[in-house]
């Protein structure tokens, strides 16, 4: 295995009791923090991944992406074969390969919820644009722009989607995403936190003014919470990556956790540990030095 002086220890002082057990389960982000710039897995990072599998710790990709989008990633699921998408409000098996993931676990944000956000966030902040993402539907105003790597269902206003007659009315709702073309993205995640309240949770991973809104207390480290006490794994016994707002909770309850060297401040603030950016692979070097550090 190979060492890398830039990672950090913890910056927890004193050392925790967390930091004296071996690991059990590695929670990862995708963007920004396993993935490199250029979306890719580097040969580095496949081989810790392996590594770590081989001696018995899960890996699980914790991730705002939706189930559609985890072709990047599927094979390198080992084992288990499970990912948590779209910030927490699904557990995917991957093991059908892209176009054929099976939803284990639906954590949807309640239609009335939805549209009490929707329009709270209206009022607060005029020129807010909407697009709807479902477990396997995706729709977007006219007006929101081409962010995306696909082509919606239909362009159609916020409401539309959400209301009782929408076709698509029985399907889960996993999160809406709200797009400001002129706010500061971090103001605007405080703003719609404050205007939102606790009719959900409002997060965001991208570097512009793009949120996320998924149901009440559904996060990564719920579900992340959910899985490890299905597997009788404790909160000390995980070792979690990320690098963007969407990821505070899950470094925060994780016993050990890194921001990468690319991270935003708030995940910086909220990590135990640092280590190098997701270019230089961050993830890979800290797995490496924690698997020789086994007994």
């Amino acid at each position: 295995m190979r060492d890398n002086g830039r990672v950090t220890s913890a910056t927890r002082q004193p050392e925790t009791a967390a930091e004296t057990l071996p690991p059990r389960l590695i929670a990862t982000d995708l963007d920004g923090t396993l993935l490199r710039d250029d979306k890719s897995v580097s040969p580095r990072t496949v081989a810790a991944l392996a590594a770590a599998e081989e001696a018995g710790i899960e890996v699980f990709f914790v991730t705002g992406r939706p189930a559609r989008w985890m072709d990047v990633v599927s094979d390198h699921v080992h084992g288990h074969g499970l990912a948590i998408c779209g910030n927490g409000a699904a557990v995917v098996d991957l093991h059908g390969g892209p176009g054929a993931h099976r939803f284990v676990k639906v954590r949807e944000l309640a239609r009335e919820n939805a549209l009490d956000a929707v329009r709270l966030l209206r009022d607060a902040a005029p020129g807010t644009v909407y697009a709807v993402e479902q477990t396997y539907g995706f729709y977007q105003e006219p007006a929101y722009p081409k962010l995306h790597m696909e082509t919606p269902d239909s362009l159609v206003p916020a409401e539309e989607v959400l209301g009782p007659d929408h076709r698509a009315a029985a399907e889960p709702v996993l999160k809406i995403l709200a797009y400001h073309p002129e706010i500061d993205p971090d103001a605007f995640l405080t703003l719609a936190r404050l205007a939102i309240g606790d009719r959900a949770n409002v997060t965001r991973s991208s570097p512009s003014a793009l949120l996320e809104i998924s149901g009440p207390g559904v996060s990564k480290a719920s579900t992340l919470a959910l899985c490890c006490a299905e597997r009788g794994i404790s909160h000390e016994q995980v070792v979690a990556f990320g690098d963007m707002p969407n990821d505070v909770e899950m470094l925060t309850w994780a016993g050990r956790s890194y921001a990468m060297g690319n991270a935003h401040p708030d995940v910086l603030a909220a990590a135990s540990g640092r280590t190098v950016a997701n270019n230089e692979d961050g993830v890979a070097i800290v797995i490496e030095r924690l698997l020789t550090e086994r007994p």
